[in-house]
């Protein structure tokens, strides 16, 4: 989908070239590990992971300190504000890209006031429709809903989500209406459709997964890049090619922390993330493992914010 060729106007600028082998001996004190989400679910699971993985090698504490609300900006703008010398650094999901699109005010820049550090992950996406549903497969889907024009209804664990965004993507992309349902979390969606008052769920594959297993729920497709390894679910762009949404996970830190610093911080998480059996328990939360660069991860940011501006202006969603 949207290509990472893009100009990266300061964003990518935080992060030059540079070895961790700069970075001065960091940490020389505690470090804190800014999460903007509430605790518990997968995002939290990874956060501690990696935390007690740095931690160990670092030989410094490092403090996992939640910091919810107004769709992650209360974290993230905690983050942006804070001292520039690599001892506070935040996770971030899909939200830091779409935010500076969907909410009309932010207390922070996202380009100017915040450099990428990593990638951590994708988490993959997936489409559940009622056992009972008139069909099974993707292009039965959207053959149907284009037979029924705006019989379709599809939950959502909220408006401006990486899944609501993806569902109104593939609406555009494969030229059919639906009417969203948005709601507060993922259970919510999941109560409405088991009862009978919505025919798709668009949600985090490893939230579905359970009820799909116990025939509760019908798996349509999948929206990564390829088949998630170890199922046979297909993927959305085996009938619409090149199409792919996922939600990101990774770190980012104040603009004016030193390159070097960003640099080391950057190789440690991905000396983590490498480790066999941390890919293995990540991948259990229902991610791929990325553990991108910084200027990796900048231009994925900047391609992520293009994309899903375009999508939330032409389908005039706005933040709850």
């Amino acid at each position: 989908m949207a290509g990472s060729g893009l100009a990266l106007s300061g964003f990518a600028a935080a992060a030059p070239a540079a070895t961790a082998g700069d970075a001065g001996g960091y940490p020389k004190g505690p470090v804190k590990l800014i999460v903007p989400f509430a605790p518990g679910g997968p995002t939290d699971t990874v956060a501690r992971l990696i935390s007690l993985k740095l931690q160990e090698m670092w030989g410094q504490p490092v403090l996992v300190d939640y910091k919810p609300g107004a769709g992650t900006a209360i974290g993230v703008d905690f983050v942006a504000k804070a001292p520039a010398d690599g001892l506070t650094f935040g996770m971030v999901n899909s939200s830091f890209a779409v935010n500076p699109s969907l909410r009309k005010s932010l207390p922070y820049d996202t380009v100017k006031d915040l450099a990428g550090i990593t990638q951590i992950a994708n988490l993959q996406l997936a489409i559940v429709a009622r056992p009972d549903a008139p069909f099974g497969t993707l292009a039965e889907l959207i053959a149907y809903a284009k037979k029924n024009p705006g019989k379709l209804s599809y939950g959502t664990p909220g408006a401006g989500s990486t899944t609501h965004l993806g569902a109104e993507l593939l609406k555009r992309e494969a030229g059919f209406d639906m009417l969203h349902a948005p709601f507060k979390g993922s259970a919510p969606a999941h109560t409405e459709l088991l009862g009978g008052r919505l025919d798709l769920v668009f949600d985090p594959f490893l939230s579905v997964l359970p009820y799909v297993k116990a025939g509760r729920m019908k798996m349509i497709a999948t929206l990564g890049e390829k088949r998630i390894p170890g199922y046979g679910y297909p993927t959305v762009a085996e009938t619409l090619p090149g199409f792919h949404v996922s939600a990101l996970l990774g770190f980012v830190a104040p603009r004016a922390t030193p390159p070097a610093v960003v640099a080391k911080i950057q190789a440690d998480t991905a000396r983590v993330l490498h480790d066999p059996e941390m890919r293995r328990r990540v991948e259990e939360q229902g991610m791929d493992v990325v553990a991108s660069t910084p200027a990796q991860f900048d231009a994925f940011v900047q391609s992520e914010m293009k994309r899903w501006s375009r999508v939330i202006a032409e389908a005039g969603i706005q933040a709850e």
